[in-house]
């Protein structure tokens, strides 16, 4: 499966997380990858939800969410983030503006989660640059 999401975002948001700790170009990758993965599994379930209610429109609700943020305030662009909502599911569903907003707000959630425990991991093996094995061991650890 190739990667959806641009890593420049994931690189900021790792950035936000890190403190004075570098970032490599390969823990932006690797959490794009994991965000994308995640955003796909949370779009299968939330097409379900839609089947059960007799619609193929994804609404902000299939995900569980009640208020929808701006989406200026995000930092995942929601393009990419319509796409790997369509990774997973039948072509003929389609995906509200408020769901692909708040399917972003929870990804972006999601990676400030896992950057933050990484900046720890990365800390705790005494280095200055977060790495992709930071990201890895988080979900070894985790999931």
């Amino acid at each position: 499966m190739s990667v959806e999401l641009p890593f420049a975002p994931v690189d900021t948001i790792i950035r936000r997380n890190a403190g004075e700790l570098r970032v490599s170009a390969g823990a932006a990758e690797e959490l794009a990858r994991r965000i994308q993965r995640h955003g796909a599994d949370l779009a299968v379930g939330a097409a379900e939800q839609a089947t059960t209610d007799g619609r193929k429109t994804l609404m902000a609700a299939d995900f569980g969410v009640e208020q929808v943020v701006d989406r200026d305030d995000l930092e995942l662009p929601v393009a990419p983030v319509d796409r790997i909502a369509r990774l997973e599911i039948d072509g003929h569903y389609r995906v509200s503006m408020d769901a692909r907003i708040a399917l972003a707000d929870i990804l972006e959630d999601y990676a400030d989660n896992v950057a933050a425990a990484a900046a720890t991991l990365a800390n705790h093996a005494d280095r200055r640059t977060i790495q992709a094995e930071d990201i890895e061991t988080y979900f070894a650890l985790f999931e």
